[in-house]
């Protein structure tokens, strides 16, 4: 028997189509309707800055099949029989009646369709900041294929080639190399301490360092305040006493739930302004379901609210909200904030809590610093992972992941990602079976030697300092002594002042140069070796030392060429 499910979708990107198909699939028969207000549907998003740089040649990539087949409203109702109406806005639910409104944005004609269940993809709307020029020519936000063409019309005319990214988030980074590779003077302004606040500072310090390495400017702690034109076209932009020119200037200071809809209509809205779901992707009403960026989701660490506006987010929601809406039982109880972004030459991810979101959710936490070439050394393409791993101290709890560089991260996040969801120990972490094989991996796995250094850690075997405690006492002039234990090549190559080098293989023999009455810090360029002095020292009676975290490797400050 055909099934008579009338389903109503608002929002025609992720998990608007994600909620339709699967629900063509399991329902054949069903009526299913898309209201998208846009001309362009079932886009990828995360694909423009891309598209802005030239690496996708084509928009029709960002919107085709894998086999190049264009998304377009006729392929949806061919395909998936799927009827979509793009420039078409929904302006009101009634749901008394079980109707969506709606407004053609072509010849401005009204209407409504009927809906036995309802589905709320609304996504997001670029947060734009309130200060004076927002409005100039040049100013853009990255939300649609439109903004990527406009954005690449406006490099074309560039004529001094300089550009300002107000925002140091996954967008800014990713518009920040566009615009670099686009041959662009490029300054990146965050109103926070540190760019990419899904870091802990020392991570983010590091991105920071590396673009500085690129050319690319970054200006934290300080906002724009304005923004200047000339004959109605960006100038520059103001930003604390420094004026900024700016051919171009790009907002990536976040986006916020379009939940207006929803609330007119009076479902339960969060505190974070999304749309309230439960696992099952439901509203506050039974019939009506939602996903996507316009919902909050629940953060499987916390068990609080958070906002995860991702697209592979949006599609596992709107697949699950699909199964329900069919009379299936399917459920997604969370997630961890997993992300990856490419920066320049350096990968950057996250999963989980950072050490400053452990300690804010109430747990105690404790981490390690661990840099590793992404594969077994001596293989030809070997590069750097710089990782951090978090964890509780009492309960040994593994709580969140963040690894930077220029060398293989993904395979490492996605690894803690499983471990996070299934509340593995740091030492169940260590004893993963995890694949190896030179060209890929090194035989302790980057993951499981953060984990190993952790257990040290925890066990007592040794005591970790952070760089970070580290550049505080030599700013404070604090009377400790910092032990070098690299060769004297690395040391000329790139010295941290104030550091006494004595090459691991003489320190027996110089014990003596090493006072006994002063705290002692050592490291070297992983902290390997820094941590083989530390065991010699500690042998030799002393009582107070450490090892300083990561090494030179992970020491986001400035160094010195000596010698």
């Amino acid at each position: 028997m055909a099934s008579s499910l009338k389903l109503v979708v608002i929002g025609g990107i992720a998990a608007g189509m994600k909620t339709a198909c699967k629900t063509a699939r399991l329902q054949p028969h069903a009526n299913i309707t898309v209201l998208e207000k846009d001309e362009i549907i079932s886009y990828s998003g995360c694909g423009l800055p891309y598209f802005v740089s030239g690496v996708v040649h084509d928009r029709e990539e960002l919107f085709s099949t894998p086999t190049g087949v264009p998304r377009t409203p006729a392929f949806f109702e061919a395909v998936k029989n799927v009827k979509v109406r793009n420039r078409t806005e929904a302006v009101a639910i009634n749901r008394a009646n079980k109707t969506v409104e709606y407004r053609n944005l072509v010849d401005a004609s009204t209407g409504s369709v009927p809906y036995d269940k309802l589905m709320l993809a609304t996504g997001a709307r670029p947060i734009v900041p309130p200060i004076p020029g927002v409005d100039l020519a040049n100013v853009f936000t990255v939300k649609q294929v439109e903004d990527a063409e406009r954005i690449q019309k406006a490099l074309e005319g560039s004529e001094t080639k300089k550009a300002v990214i107000i925002g140091g988030g996954l967008i800014g980074m990713e518009m920040a190399e566009t615009l670099a590779d686009c041959a662009f003077d490029v300054t990146v302004v965050e109103m926070l301490p540190r760019i990419l606040p899904m870091l802990d500072a020392e991570m983010a310090l590091l991105v920071e360092k590396h673009l500085d390495e690129q050319g690319i400017a970054v200006r934290t702690g300080v906002a724009v305040t304005a923004l200047e034109g000339e004959g109605g076209r960006v100038a520059a932009a103001v930003c604390g006493n420094e004026r900024l020119e700016a051919d171009l200037v790009i907002l990536a200071v976040g986006v916020r739930p379009n939940a207006e809809l929803a609330a007119n209509a009076g479902l339960e809205i969060g505190r974070l302004g999304g749309i309230q779901v439960d696992e099952r992707m439901r509203t506050s009403d039974p019939d009506i379901f939602a996903a996507g960026d316009c919902v909050e989701c629940n953060h499987l660490l916390t068990g609080k609210p958070c906002y995860s506006p991702l697209g592979s987010t949006a599609n596992k929601q709107g697949r699950v909200a699909a199964m329900n809406i069919c009379g299936e039982d399917d459920t997604l109880s969370g997630v961890l904030g997993s992300a990856v972004v490419k920066v320049c030459d350096f990968a950057v991810g996250c999963t989980g809590l950072t050490e400053k979101q452990a300690k804010q959710a109430g747990y105690d936490p404790i981490s390690s610093l661990c840099p590793m070439p992404d594969r077994t050394h001596y293989y030809p393409g070997a590069k750097g992972v710089l990782l951090k791993l978090v964890a509780d101290r009492s309960s040994g709890r593994v709580l969140g992941v963040q690894a930077v560089g220029p060398g293989e991260i993904a395979k490492r996040i996605d690894s803690a990602v499983a471990a996070l969801t299934m509340g593995m120990t740091v030492e169940q972490l260590s004893k993963l079976d995890l694949c190896y094989a030179p060209p890929y991996a090194s035989a302790m796995d980057n993951l499981i030697t953060a984990a190993n250094v952790l257990r040290n850690k925890m066990e007592g075997r040794m005591v970790g300092i952070a760089s970070s405690e580290v550049k505080q006492k030599l700013d404070a002039t604090e009377d400790f002594f910092l032990l070098d234990v690299r060769s004297p090549g690395e040391v000329q190559a790139a010295a941290i002042s104030g550091a006494v080098n004595i090459p691991l293989g003489k320190l027996r023999a110089a014990l003596d140069e090493v006072p006994a009455d002063k705290p002692v810090v050592c490291f070297c360029q992983l902290s390997l070796r820094g941590y083989e002095a530390a065991t010699i020292l500690k042998a030799a009676g002393h009582e107070h030392v450490t090892v300083m975290d990561g090494g030179v490797a992970m020491w986001p400050y400035e160094t010195v060429r000596s010698g």
